[in-house]
């Protein structure tokens, strides 16, 4: 199932979705039946369990068509448009892309043992079609980063590699657009550079676990108006998701609707030679092959 968040009309209150064929949505507020969550909260129905899945696809195979909205007469949110914490992020997952950022940056650093976490603030997030902010004084050295997201579902802490999966509600699309001196000015750590407003667009939909029972065999790509800038699998990942939840999880409680955005594959902009940043103007599309497509604008 592939899940949205959406308005009917400006200035409505959001509400979830289930989209049905490729073009349009079942108002879940207005299905037929009391639905065990909160049709207009995302995270509610993910909180919901089995029980909110089960009820879901009931609600689908009841479902006529003339009940569906067209897609193109909504407005898509961001799947959780309020993340209820940061976005939990991995570094350096893919080996190419840590070799790239190696020489790039002229470091020694050796393949971590254990995956290097950082947050975007909840402020990032915007929708799968919202231009990216950009102020020329702050914005500058504005980087793409195409990235699969991983929607916790239950919750949990110190849980067992062996068993992560399970605790995986769905899957959607993230960039992590990066202000890359702002990353290296502030004592070298990420957080700074990665949480200017609106530099994390996701979506455009859930993809729930059942969909995809293998995450790590996905084509994910990032093109900047047009032309291809990242084009890998996530095969490639070092650390798998399963490690990256234990590890993320131990001594720390993961909650339903927490969001993993598990790393980026080579052909980021900085360690291009020469490098290559967005400005205004420009279209940065990033997709993960069955799960969604984003395309945002930089600037209005």
């Amino acid at each position: 199932m592939r899940l949205v968040t959406f308005v009917p009309k400006k200035g409505a209150a959001p509400r979830v979705g289930l989209m049905r064929g490729g073009n349009h949505v079942i108002d879940l507020a207005r299905a037929a039946g009391k639905p065990p969550f909160d049709p207009g909260d995302m995270v509610s129905l993910i909180a919901s369990g089995t029980k909110g899945l089960a009820w879901l696809r009931k609600t689908a195979a009841k479902a006529k068509e003339k009940q569906a909205l067209p897609l193109g007469k909504l407005k898509l949110l961001t799947p959780v448009p309020r993340p209820r914490k940061n976005v939990f992020c991995v570094g350096w997952n893919y080996v190419e892309h840590f070799e790239e950022g190696k020489q790039a940056l002229k470091h020694t650093q050796e393949l971590p043992e254990h995956p290097a976490f950082f947050s975007k603030a909840p402020t990032t997030v915007i929708g799968p079609y919202d231009p990216v902010p950009f102020d020329p004084d702050i914005y500058r050295t504005l980087d793409w980063e195409a990235e699969l997201g991983v929607i916790i579902g239950r919750g949990g802490r110190n849980i067992p590699e062996a068993g992560a999966l399970k605790h995986v509600f769905g899957y959607t699309v993230i960039n992590d657009v990066s202000v890359r001196y702002m990353q290296r000015q502030h004592g070298g750590q990420w957080f700074k550079g990665k949480s200017a407003d609106g530099t994390c667009p996701m979506g455009p939909w859930i993809v729930t676990a059942d969909e995809i029972p293998d995450p790590h065999g996905l084509r994910l790509a990032s093109r900047v108006n047009g032309e291809t800038k990242q084009d890998s699998s996530t095969r490639y990942m070092y650390f798998k998701i399963p490690r990256i939840i234990a590890e993320l999880s131990a001594g720390l409680t993961l909650e339903p609707g927490d969001i993993i955005s598990t790393g980026t594959p080579a052909g980021v902009g900085h360690a291009r030679t020469p490098p290559e940043f967005m400005t205004a103007g420009d279209v940065l599309e990033t997709e993960v092959y069955g799960v969604g497509l984003l395309r945002n604008r930089i600037g209005k």
